[in-house]
């Protein structure tokens, strides 16, 4: 069984993690939308807003927080 990517820290925010476990951005509930705001971490371990592995999603926004859809738009698996 996979580990979840998405690790909900309040009612309206939640974190997307690769399927690694590197945290790569959040998903925040915006206008009756979820959405997700990149992350990356530089050199020395600093925040990155809208940066990271994922900065060409940045601001793509779902109806519903769906972790099979999410894991297919974001990651490709084998």
């Amino acid at each position: 069984m996979r580990d979840s990517l998405l690790k909900p820290l309040n009612e309206g925010v939640c974190a997307l993690h690769d399927p690694t476990g590197l945290h790569v951005g959040h998903f925040k509930w915006i206008g009756g939308q979820w959405k997700f705001k990149a992350v990356g971490y530089g050199p020395a371990g600093q925040l990155i807003p809208g940066g990271g592995p994922l900065t060409d999603c940045h601001n793509r926004t779902f109806a519903q927080l769906d972790e099979a859809q999410i894991r297919s738009a974001f990651f490709k698996e084998d």
